[in-house]
């Protein structure tokens, strides 16, 4: 018999991917919580159906839980709309949160994964940083996201279910589908200006380093930890990240090379020069505590960059 696996926010950027890898599984039926009204079954997906849901209706919840063995959560108001309207991101992203934990103990969901931030951390993110690291969360995407991990992770330790919180760095690689809007996240961005002016503007310096995890991966994690028992996820707390920090204009300079090999053709980058006094900090965004649980990073960078490219071709650019 499958299991129903609920994927809040399904519809989205990395809710999409990690839904189209668990439907690889012969194991799970996908349920694709979204609260756009009247949405047709997707083409990108199999064994997929579509649930309308508000986190701010218990009766929308129920409804979504029902019958479902796991949550996975992603559901919320993005960074750019959480700094315009702090209060909403509020009720969106931790009431709401709240409101689908208590939705799922009523289910009887055995397992809910919650995807966070690393910028519960702090910002800029420098330096190592690990689970252990004392999280001090600046902008409001990255403080309600950290309230609503203490709500999952008071869960978790009081047995209503085995709550996973997933610190993730920053994604990288094609959307599931064109109507996803996440064009504004820094590889994105880049593959779409590309494709569609064929040059490479940064808005900053480039010199800062990030950490990017391919969704390949993400999705691939999710897989990992519906499958571990509940004493194998510890205490619930994991980074997922790519362990693979760099700059920005490398990263820049990365998908420039990727368009002459795919395109034919080297879009030029343009950015500002450093500040005075800007230095580019190093950063070790650690997942050790997650290879621990024989979790181990296979996706390839490349090919996730080359299916942006291509991706954007397809649907926006006319190189």
């Amino acid at each position: 018999m499958k299991d129903t696996v609920l994927i809040t926010g399904g519809l989205g950027y990395v809710g999409g991917r990690i839904a189209q890898k668990l439907s690889e599984s012969s194991d799970y039926l996908i349920r694709l919580g979204t609260r756009k009204l009247n949405v047709e079954q997707p083409q990108w997906i199999r064994n997929a159906s579509i649930v309308n849901m508000d986190l701010s209706s218990d009766a929308d919840l129920d409804a979504a839980c029902k019958d479902a063995r796991y949550v996975v959560h992603l559901a919320s108001v993005n960074e750019i709309d959480s700094a315009v309207d702090p209060e909403q991101s509020m009720i969106v992203n931790s009431l709401g949160t709240l409101k689908l934990i208590r939705a799922a103990e009523r289910a009887g969901i055995e397992k809910f994964l919650y995807f966070s931030t690393a910028h519960i951390y702090g910002a800029p993110l420098v330096g190592k940083i690990t689970e252990n690291t004392l999280p001090r969360p600046v902008h409001p995407y990255a403080i309600t996201h950290r309230t609503a991990e203490d709500f999952i992770l008071a869960a978790h330790d009081r047995k209503a279910f085995t709550g996973i919180v997933l610190r993730l760095s920053n994604s990288l690689g094609a959307p599931a589908h064109p109507e996803v809007n996440r064009w504004m996240l820094v590889a994105n961005d880049l593959c779409m200006q590309a494709v569609t002016v064929k040059k490479l503007i940064l808005k900053s310096s480039g010199i800062q380093r990030r950490d990017f995890i391919t969704l390949s991966d993400v999705g691939r994690a999710v897989l990992h930890f519906l499958k571990l028992t509940a004493s194998q996820c510890y205490n619930g707390t994991f980074n997922l990240g790519g362990e693979n920090p760099i700059r920005i204009k490398d990263l820049a300079l990365f998908i420039a090379d990727r368009c002459k090999d795919i395109f034919g053709f080297i879009p030029p980058i343009v950015c500002p020069e450093p500040r005075i006094n800007e230095v580019s900090e190093n950063l070790e965004y650690r997942i050790d505590k997650l290879k621990k649980t024989s979790f181990s990073l296979q996706s390839n960078f490349t090919e996730e960059i080359d299916s942006t490219l291509k991706f954007c071709k397809q649907f926006f650019g006319s190189i």
